[in-house]
């Protein structure tokens, strides 16, 4: 399954108060690896952005007046995202204001369009339980240089994400690759020993039990044990 992690940015926080998104990125994952497609645009929100919002991620109205409105760039994105694994850092934000913008446009929502949604803040509290987990976080954790990541901005998140995320997830794909190690050790031991088969036989009790379930399925109907027998 292709995997896609995504990242936007907003006008504020809420978009049940008719905030909307300005900046969308996405790149996509294939096997684990991160492939040379992304999706990335800014957006006119055609409404103020508010002030805290504009110091987290910098970007101004002036600056987003000739860029392109939601509408226009939906059905890319909806190309973009379909069937695949979606994975987002604290995804009920993105996924609510993604499915504000296209419910507007009479779009389906995000659940409806891909595959599966992650939410990758979610996996980091099981991991880290009472630790901060916000993206910078996260990357010192596991030693992901996240110094270019001055201010907010969607694409660079969306990038740093995949790797929180492999390096999250790289335990469990050791531990899968090793049970399939074993397995394979364990099926090719059984293909080339030279062990006798042991057949353990019933003993008196088993076999009057078993003849005494046969007795009972005869009366039901045919048995075709006993044609067998004969």
């Amino acid at each position: 399954m292709r995997q896609i992690f995504l990242d936007t940015e907003t006008t504020g926080l809420y978009h049940a108060q008719g905030h909307r998104v300005i900046e969308v990125a996405a790149v996509e994952v294939v096997n684990r690896r991160l492939t040379k497609h992304h999706f990335h645009y800014y957006l006119n929100p055609d409404r103020e952005i508010d002030q805290g919002a504009q110091e987290v991620h910098g970007i101004s109205l002036e600056f987003l007046q000739d860029k392109p409105r939601f509408a226009e760039i939906a059905d890319e994105l909806i190309a973009f995202i379909a069937d695949a694994e979606l994975i987002m850092h604290n995804a009920p934000f993105d996924v609510g204001f993604l499915n504000s913008e296209l419910g507007l446009i009479g779009q389906k929502t995000v659940e409806q369009i891909t595959a599966k949604i992650t939410d990758t803040l979610k996996i980091a509290k099981e991991m880290r339980p009472g630790q901060r987990n916000n993206l910078d976080a996260l990357c010192r954790h596991f030693g992901i240089n996240n110094s270019k990541r001055t201010l907010h901005g969607a694409l660079l998140d969306a990038e740093l994400l995949a790797d929180v995320y492999m390096a999250m997830t790289r335990g469990q794909e050791s531990l899968m690759m090793e049970l399939d190690a074993h397995s394979q050790k364990d099926l090719n031991a059984t293909a080339h020993s030279n062990a006798p088969l042991l057949i353990k036989l019933a003993n008196s009790a088993e076999a009057s039990a078993h003849d005494d379930y046969l007795a009972a399925l005869a009366k039901s109907g045919s048995c075709l044990w006993h044609t067998l027998k004969h």
